[in-house]
């Protein structure tokens, strides 16, 4: 049988409609989910109309059996019975649009070729992203409108943590978008920011992976892309626990990265003491108050001085210097109204100042007095794919990062005023940072940038285990969804009401590399794999650097135009 023989008929034993109809397979024949048909319609007085789906549930059945138990004898052949595939196809595209059912009998054919790309929506994309390759081993598109800000913004990855490989899918998003030709010009420009939150997989993006195999190289060719490392990577980590001289703290690569903290004076003066209490509490309690007091107040009166700051007349050196300085004014009744206001009982700041304190250990390393005051910022300027490792940080160190760098580049790109180029966001465990309940810093800076991110060229690309624990307006506002494997209490949950009945039984045996992607243009959402990295995951993956790039990365120069991702939990 070819491709272009019937893969089957339109039932006439269940009703046909003009979004979904249930089809006979042939003998011989099959239809497995995902599979993309399409029917035709004779209309009178109009040209025939090509009614297009995806096989949503497929099931077989004994017709003749009237009790279960005959299903032994008709094994034995002492009773007849036939055994009958039907397939439910979901509709996914008329055309011409006239509403009308496929008639009972017509003949139903796999859509391959142009058919497959007008029922999937492909030929009215006019910049396609390849996503990966779908069941029938074609090339799977999201239109790029729907991610840059033309028409809609941000993705939303949802799954079980370890087995959905949703950072791999999100870096390997990114390998698409700056290695597809997509962004044409704007390619250069373009850049991405990615926070590693576990483990050092990602920071050796700009590495070749010395498994990929020749198979893996024919599938980033089918979907017109060349495989290899990202080709211009920054990499910024923290300063080790006690070095003095501000160490990166990173163990699996020597060169190419920088440190990053900021002076007393930039924490006074940029006003990050908010940041430090960036654990969603509820800004009705009380301290909050205090908080906004203090960060007022010390960026009027600290005043820099070699790396340290002078605050009435006090030099400071360290943060433990500055958290001691400000606890003791709010503790002094002289000066308590001063530091932190009129209407500030003793208990509420005491409440500060216990979170203060206690902010000591796990910001010591990152709010500096004591280091040279060089290029110490996290600057994504220099290359394409800037990655800030936090995964030696503890919880509220990692927060206090997250936060303040969201802030400067947010800002920049709002002093900027314009939505080119590009900036994305790569941001795992996204339900920590902008929880359903409660408000922090760093969730009203996510629900900026998931508001106004699209008119300002910020595209957020969130990952999370549960979409359920995410504030509703951030899912909300992606347009593209992505689920992998799920956990069966989180798949009943109504955030993936986008997903058909069978999908939400699927999610639950969902192999790692399998997404299920959802963008606005298609009604059913399409189910791909992404390949294997072309880039390095693991130390014992990393090939080594091309010689052009070892000189960018002890230079400091970007031999490259393009740049990259970062990568996930496990790979396959």
């Amino acid at each position: 049988m070819t491709q272009s023989d019937p893969v089957g008929l339109v039932l006439g034993t269940v009703d046909a409609t003009p979004l979904a109809f249930w089809v006979a397979v042939r003998p011989g024949a099959y239809l497995q989910l995902d599979d993309v048909v399409v029917t035709r319609r004779e209309v009178p007085g109009r040209e025939p109309v090509a009614i297009s789906g995806v096989v949503t549930q497929v099931r077989a059945r004994h017709e003749g059996a009237q009790f279960e138990s005959d299903v032994f004898a008709i094994s034995a052949g002492q009773l007849p019975a036939e055994v009958q595939e039907a397939a439910e196809v979901t509709t996914t595209r008329v055309e011409p649009e006239v509403y009308v059912p496929p008639r009972p009998g017509s003949a139903v054919m796999r859509a391959t070729g142009d058919e497959r790309a007008s029922a999937l929506y492909f030929d009215r994309m006019e910049r396609r992203i390849p996503l990966g390759l779908g069941r029938d081993g074609a090339a799977v598109f999201l239109n790029a409108d729907f991610l840059d800000g033309t028409r809609g913004a941000h993705v939303s990855i949802s799954g079980i943590s370890g087995v959905a490989t949703k950072t791999s899918f999100a870096t390997w998003l990114l390998y698409s978008v700056f290695h597809s030709g997509v962004l044409g010009a704007e390619a250069a420009n373009t850049k991405a920011l990615i926070f590693n939150v576990k483990g050092e997989d990602l920071l050796l993006l700009d590495h070749p992976n010395s498994k990929l195999d020749d198979d893996t190289r024919a599938k980033y060719a089918e979907l017109g892309m060349p495989a290899g490392p990202f080709r211009s990577v920054a990499v910024f980590a923290p300063p080790r626990a006690g070095s003095a001289a501000g160490t990166p703290d990173v163990a699996c690569r020597t060169t190419g990265v920088d440190a990053f903290y900021w002076t007393l004076a930039d924490f006074c003066a940029l006003r990050l003491l908010p940041f430090v209490f960036a654990d969603a509490d509820d800004e009705r309690q009380q301290y909050t108050m205090v908080v906004h007091q203090v960060t007022a107040h010390l960026a009027k009166v600290a005043t820099p001085a070699d790396g340290g700051v002078v605050v009435d007349g006090q030099r400071l050196n360290t943060y433990e210097d500055l958290v001691d300085y400000v606890t003791a004014q709010l503790a002094d009744e002289e000066t308590r109204v001063t530091w932190g206001g009129q209407a500030v009982g003793l208990g509420t700041v005491n409440a500060f100042s216990r979170r203060l304190i206690g902010s000591k250990k796990d910001l010591g390393r990152l709010i500096r007095g004591d280091l040279p005051r060089r290029q110490h910022s996290i600057d994504t300027s220099e290359a394409q794919v800037s990655v800030v490792d936090l995964h030696n940080l503890p919880d509220r160190a990692q927060r206090f990062v997250v936060g303040v760098t969201l802030r400067t580049e947010f800002e920049r790109k709002e002093k900027a005023g314009s939505a080119k180029p590009l900036q994305f966001v790569v941001l795992d465990e996204l339900n920590k940072y902008a929880p359903r309940d409660g408000t922090s810093p760093i969730k009203e800076i996510l629900l900026d940038i998931a508001e106004r991110g699209r008119s300002l060229g910020v595209i957020l690309i969130g990952a999370q285990q549960t979409a359920s624990e995410v504030e509703r307006r951030i899912v909300g506002n992606s347009a593209v969804r992505v689920v992998g494997r799920l956990d069966p209490a989180e798949a009943s949950r109504p955030e993936y009401g986008f997903l058909p009945a069978s999908q939400r039984q699927r999610v639950l045996l969902a192999k790692p590399g399998t997404m299920f992607v959802a963008q606005p243009e298609i009604p059913v959402p399409l189910v791909v794999e992404f390949p294997f990295p072309s880039w390095a995951t693991r130390p014992s993956e990393a090939g080594a650097l091309p010689v052009a790039a070892q000189r960018s990365v002890t230079q400091g120069t970007d031999p490259f135009a393009l740049a990259g991702d970062s990568l996930d939990d496990i790979p396959f």
